[in-house]
């Protein structure tokens, strides 16, 4: 009686019908987060299996690619994948080789295989074999009018060598080997390296990591906020290490130094095209752990060659 005499009775009537509307709106809120959360959660495993189905068309076509060649014969006869004193070794052997006036070829080998000039002078000496080279592109091929020396090299340097017929293979050392004063940075969506080096020993080096945050599962709102801070992350990230490179740059360190930038094939794409870098060589390599050590793993693998006996 009180309540409806001080005109208190309406107000907590409205008051409950408030309570229930946002008890309403609050369920209705958790289910549109619980909806986002499961779209998102779907989307990712949908991704990672694609990703999966990926990897495996090209394992199968891999596989295929080789069931054909075993099919019709063909197969190179031996790959093997050489760094340091022993492929220092094979490259000192193939220098030594010599033959008669233009009785040796050696041919860079771009990434849609080789011309057609090329291609009727290989088939010459290698017949269908030939098929074997395209396969490896992009490389530089090797091989005498005799065929007693047929095989492709893939060397971590960027070289575009015209056809070139001479008494002996045109292969030059830096294409393969760390050789005189030369810098290689790594670069990782959180890590960024760089070494200076003469020959293979390194004289400098700089390096850090940044605080990118990882993978997240939550899904919903929490989701897209958390991939909004991880990409500003990865941003301020990249701009270091553009900056620590343009440092490198103005200290004069960089002229006549070949540079050569390597690691996750996007970061180091994006830090191309976003920049004015024109680094002598680019390559994508899986190098874990900390600046130093990753560092080290990426100039392992950045300067090994593959080389195929055909």
């Amino acid at each position: 009686m009180l309540d409806e005499l001080l005109g208190r009775a309406s107000l907590k009537e409205r008051i409950d019908d408030l309570e229930d509307e946002n008890e309403r709106l609050r369920k209705r809120y958790e289910a549109e987060s619980d909806r986002r959360a499961e779209a998102t959660t779907a989307r990712q495993d949908a991704e990672e299996r694609l990703n999966r189905l990926q990897d495996r068309i090209a394992q199968l076509e891999g596989e295929l690619d080789r069931v054909n060649e075993r099919d019709a014969g063909l197969d190179v006869h031996r790959r093997t994948q050489l760094r340091g004193d022993r492929l220092e070794e094979v490259l000192d052997r193939l220098a030594s080789f010599r033959t008669g006036p233009e009785g040796a070829l050696t041919v860079g080998v771009r990434d849609d295989g080789l011309s057609e000039p090329v291609r009727t002078q290989l088939a010459d000496v290698l017949g269908e074999r030939v098929a074997l080279v395209d396969d490896a592109a992009p490389c530089l091929c090797c091989i005498d009018d005799a065929g007693l020396i047929a095989l492709t090299v893939e060397p971590p340097v960027d070289t575009e060598l015209a056809a070139t017929w001479d008494d002996r293979f045109a292969l030059e050392r830096e294409w393969f080997l760390p050789t005189g004063r030369h810098a290689l940075a790594l670069v990782r969506t959180d890590l960024f390296a760089l070494g200076v080096f003469e020959d293979d020993e390194r004289v400098d080096y700089q390096g850090f990591e940044s605080d990118v945050k990882g993978n997240h599962s939550k899904g919903g709102f929490s989701q897209a906020r958390f991939e909004r801070i991880r990409d500003e992350q990865v941003d301020d990230h990249l701009e270091r290490c553009r900056a620590a490179l343009a440092a490198y740059e103005r200290g004069g360190e960089r002229t006549g130094v070949p540079l050569y930038l390597v690691g996750q094939r996007g970061v180091v794409e994006a830090l191309v095209a976003e920049s004015r870098l024109e680094p002598a060589a680019t390559a994508a390599v899986d190098a874990t752990g900390a600046p130093k050590r990753a560092l080290e793993d990426a100039v392992r693998s950045f300067w090994t060659t593959e080389v195929r006996m055909l």
